[in-house]
């Protein structure tokens, strides 16, 4: 797959990347917020181009949001030699590749990734899509971006709950494929991380395993690691008042910790480990409210996750701090448990 990603100040690389192209025409979507924030610190570096704003938040990653994005490339006349530069985080890279890929059958595009959670995640692998029905990332293709600029000034636009979201990713990161980078980055205050490092950190470890699995057939599937409990959590709480909803990331650590249980249950990680890794996403995050009444939505929701075979609901689960393997089918009766160790 080769992805090309490039960590540098943002004005330098999106300008050698757009001298670097001969494109007919530049769309850039941004949301709200990054049009705000974001987009001023580098609409000088871009030709004459046609700015989107859409909505911000994941409740607007949906079919209708699209048909604006779509309806605006119309309107402007791209042609098959256009180029789409979406500025933002997971939502916006999610949705604005995923509009790139199906118009006419998929025109270039490129993420600048605003968000940590996006910068170590989501903008590489070239994974785009959008919810559906209520379900997370329902709808989507598998399209590489002609590159990706990540520039950690962005995170300066951030508040502090957003980097704690991306936080969770990288935390994921180190539990499924390097052992002593998580003895590291436990040992330091959320406030005191190295996020430079850490972004390189996450991007070299995405791009080893997605190299080697682009379409997510196999080893990919590691990067799923908190992802299915967490995927639940997070769509479950998606339908609840606004000041109850997660950031993915605050539901993938809560994902983390029921699934590290389950990998302790099942004898592949020892209880040391458990307790390590509990300790810290609970020192991180906090412990998330979650009811006796919720606990069979949760569970339902597995059952659309994208990892599934037939009936069966399959995890990837720890094999050691820094080890991860996969299709490893789980019951609903240990779901529960894992649920419930997770409540306390």
């Amino acid at each position: 797959m080769n992805q090309s990603v490039v960590i540098a100040p943002i004005q330098e690389s999106l300008s050698r990347f757009i001298e670097s192209g001969n494109y007919s025409k530049v769309i850039v979507i941004a949301d709200n917020n990054t049009k705000r924030f974001c987009y001023p610190l580098l609409k000088e570096s871009l030709p004459a181009h046609k700015l989107v704003s859409v909505p911000s938040g994941e409740k607007h990653k949906t079919l209708a949001t699209c048909e604006t994005i779509w309806d605006a490339m119309t309107k402007a006349e791209l042609d098959r030699h256009a180029l789409v530069v979406n500025i933002g985080g997971g939502v916006i890279g999610d949705m604005g590749g995923f509009c790139a890929a199906v118009y006419k059958r998929g025109i270039d595009f490129i993420q600048i990734p605003t968000t940590l959670l996006s910068q170590v995640d989501a903008s590489v692998g070239g994974k785009l899509g959008i919810d559906f029905q209520g379900f997370k990332n329902h709808l989507g293709v598998f399209n590489i971006p002609k590159t990706v600029l990540i520039d950690p000034v962005f995170l300066k636009t951030l508040p502090e709950r957003e980097i704690r979201s991306g936080f969770a990713e990288i935390i994921k990161h180190c539990l499924i494929a390097d052992g002593a980078k998580w003895k590291q980055i436990s040992g330091i205050d959320f406030e005191n991380q190295n996020w430079k490092d850490l972004i390189e950190h996450s991007v070299k470890i995405k791009q080893h395993v997605v190299d080697q699995d682009p379409t997510e057939k196999g080893l990919r599937k590691i990067l799923n690691f908190g992802h299915t409990l967490g995927h639940a959590v997070e769509t479950h709480f998606l339908g609840k008042a606004a000041h109850q909803r997660l950031f993915h990331g605050e539901a993938i650590a809560v994902g983390m910790i029921m699934e590290s249980y389950l990998s302790f249950k099942r004898g592949l990680i020892d209880a040391a480990a458990l307790s390590e890794i509990e300790e810290f996403i609970f020192a991180t995050y906090g412990r998330v409210k979650i009811s006796e009444e919720d606990v069979d939505t949760i569970v339902a929701l597995t059952r659309q996750d994208k990892k599934n075979k037939g009936s069966e609901v399959r995890f990837s689960l720890l094999t050691g701090i820094g080890v991860c393997g996969f299709d490893m089918v789980v019951s609903v009766s240990e779901m529960r448990k894992a649920i419930a160790y997770y409540r306390g």
